[in-house]
């Protein structure tokens, strides 16, 4: 059945892992909607399974073919997933400014000449990041200052702050997801995950970090249904804040150790080989008690997401099956 807040829903970043799989879920649940994809690059292979999902080729950079894919379509909502890589080295720092903050200011002022226009924002846990001693020993909460100087933590928190202050000034319904770290279908590229695999693929060592930092890992899958929570309901408040995490303060060299184990992967991890990545923030967990409350919790383990994503990206890898909820849940 219909839901009239959600006949028309725009996404961008639908190539990237979270972008995907909200598409996916969405196209599936929701087969009355309308999903139109904002796409620099079109890959019609992508959703070619979906007909409720149509694509449109617009670059974020231009203001011109933005507006007028948003002013055309006319979307209840907007959900923003687009954002720059997260490693400085690939990018130019007015690069990361001018996707995470110009595009998405952008954006939002054409979602503005919509009257209901939901606009969600898929932000990042990385606006919490400290480098000093001064970060809480505690998980991260929204309503912590984000205290940052990576510049995709960096600009992604400008354009949250820049965000709230316009949906509070112009009357607009805004949300803003915080996801931390997370894997499972669709991750590429040279992220912690598909980089495992592929050194295990290749029956090459993995080189790592000390794996020290604190990190706070789940599925994509999670993130996703955290998303569809929000759209279901329109009870939810006129702007808020909300981290998405499993909740979960564990060493990186530790999560990584537990998903090679419970994957029976055969592969030579090498800890402390890398350095710390410039600006690496010490500890990365969420507090994800507000979003709780809503009646959210992780429920899929984390290696079974691992295992998803070797079963559909590396097929030629042997992995055991993990069970598929998490301990606990």
């Amino acid at each position: 059945m219909l839901k009239p807040h959600l006949s028309r829903v725009l996404v961008t970043g639908a190539s990237g892992t979270l972008g995907y799989n909200l598409v996916q879920h969405l196209g599936r649940k929701h087969p009355e909607t309308r999903l139109h994809i904002l796409m620099r690059t079109l890959d019609t292979a992508l959703f070619a399974a979906l007909p409720n999902v149509t694509l449109e080729q617009v670059d974020m950079a231009d203001t011109a073919r933005l507006t007028a894919a948003v002013a055309g379509f006319r979307p209840n909502v907007i959900l923003h997933c687009a954002a720059s890589g997260v490693r400085p080295t690939q990018l130019g720092y007015f690069d990361f400014v001018d996707l995470n903050v110009s595009a998405t200011m952008q954006l939002f002022r054409a979602s503005c000449e919509i009257d209901g226009c939901h606009f969600i924002n898929i932000s990042t846990g990385m606006v919490y990041g400290s480098l000093d001693e001064s970060h809480p020993s505690r998980p991260w909460r929204e309503d912590d200052p984000v205290n940052t100087l990576h510049p995709y933590g960096a600009t992604k928190a400008a354009a949250d702050c820049l965000l709230r202050a316009g949906a509070e000034r112009l009357g607009r319904r805004l949300t803003i997801l915080r996801p931390f770290s997370f894997t499972g279908i669709h991750d590429g590229g040279g992220r912690l995950f598909p980089s495992l695999l592929r050194a295990a693929l290749d029956r090459k060592p993995f080189a790592m970090s000390a794996g020290t930092q604190l990190r706070d890992f789940c599925a994509v899958e999670d993130v996703v249904r955290a998303i569809d929570l929000l759209l279901d309901s329109e009870e939810h408040p006129q702007h808020d804040i909300y981290n998405v995490g499993s909740g979960l303060s564990v060493p990186l060299g530790s999560i990584v150790h537990s998903v090679a184990q419970q994957l029976h992967l055969d592969v030579d991890i090498r800890i402390g080989e890398l350095p710390f990545q410039p600006l690496e923030p010490p500890s990365l967990v969420a507090d994800i008690t507000r979003i709780g409350a809503l009646g959210w919790q992780p429920t899929i383990n984390l290696a079974y997401a691992v295992w998803q994503l070797a079963r559909s990206s590396f097929p030629g890898l042997a992995v055991a099956e993990p069970q598929q909820l998490a301990p606990g849940r």
